[in-house]
């Protein structure tokens, strides 16, 4: 079964772009490597495909010298990752490891401390950044626990789920977005931003190698950037459905057959995951659309066919709802 497309909102883009920003950089160049039209900064519900949002984190750590983008007083050099991992894998258990990673981080620069704390049946990965972070930086919050969520569930195994994310800011507009690159509960307006697990599966002995790390790596900055996605969450069971079956685009009780379960339990599921049936299958299908808009020459007609819209016009107007432009405009943009 094809992975299903995803797309990221363009105030992620924004925000990866803060830090050279704030220094008086121009944001065009970097936009242009990447393949985003520079105007798609300011349409509110813009969004670019994953690769775009990778290459930019690529063209702006080659730009930087820095894995951290600029955002730290003393800059990552290319490298300090692998060397950070290399080091954790010494360790004996996960959360040796993961204890391990976290303080040679913190020694690495000088402005965010990283405290690893047990609450309860979980442990955190605690971050503490200056107030000058805050509100006009957000994303150092962002990168830092994105880049450590991702080498604790790769150190773990590959399958392990954070419990969930807390962030020391207010809860910003495109907050809603948070659950693709931030996968779990999240809170906003904590006394600092964290990332938490179950503390029992760090407890499980460290079995990755070098070699698992040498493959992981050759997979960076992808797998560092942009969170795997979650095959048990029903959510995410439904977007694979569909992308397997399209263009044939199922109601909801097929797909519910189709999955083992009736309607009201799929309803019940999504629910509970903060989604519905319409809105997993109308972001689906913004995805399909953004990614073929910007790798294809389809003509819109047959793209909103593909789609399962009646006709180009209910195509067109549904993505306006989505990206706040028509598709021929987005088309040229990009």
């Amino acid at each position: 079964m094809h992975n299903p497309p995803f797309t990221v909102s363009v105030a992620f883009v924004r925000g990866m772009l803060s830090g050279v920003c704030a220094r008086g950089d121009s944001p065009d160049a970097y936009l242009a490597s990447a393949g985003i039209a520079p105007d798609l900064l300011h349409q509110a519900a813009g969004r670019v495909t994953a690769e775009q949002y990778v290459t930019l984190y690529q063209v702006l750590m080659q730009h930087c010298e820095d894995e951290a983008l600029g955002f730290l007083s003393r800059p990552l050099r290319y490298g300090t990752i692998a060397l950070l991992m290399r080091n954790a894998l010494s360790a004996v258990t996960v959360d040796s490891a993961v204890r391990r990673l976290c303080r040679a981080l913190e020694l690495m620069q000088d402005d965010v401390q990283i405290k690893v704390t047990e609450e309860g049946d979980l442990t955190g990965v605690r971050l503490f950044v200056p107030a000058a972070y805050i509100p006009d930086r957000l994303f150092v919050h962002e990168l830092m626990l994105r880049l450590l969520s991702r080498l604790v569930v790769w150190l773990h195994g590959g399958r392990l789920r954070p419990s969930g994310f807390d962030f020391a800011y207010p809860c910003p507009p495109q907050a809603d977005e948070y659950y693709k690159l931030f996968p779990g509960r999240v809170n906003f307006d904590q006394a600092c931003s964290a990332v938490w697990f179950p503390t029992a599966k760090l407890r499980t002995p460290l079995r990755r190698d070098h070699a698992a790390l040498h493959s992981f790596l050759k997979q960076s900055p992808r797998s560092l950037v942009i969170p795997t996605q979650n095959d048990d969450a029903t959510s995410e069971r439904v977007r694979s459905y569909l992308q397997q079956v399209r263009p044939a685009w199922p109601d909801l009780p097929t797909t519910a057959a189709a999955l083992n379960l009736s309607g009201s339990t799929l309803q019940r599921h999504l629910a509970t995951e903060g989604t519905s049936f319409q809105l997993v299958k109308d972001q689906l299908r913004r995805d399909l659309a953004i990614v073929r808009l910007n790798t294809s020459s389809v003509q819109i007609a047959v793209l909103a066919s593909e789609l399962g819209f009646s006709d180009q016009s209910v195509f067109q107007r549904a993505f306006k709802t989505w990206t706040g432009s028509a598709p021929g405009t987005y088309r040229q943009r990009s």
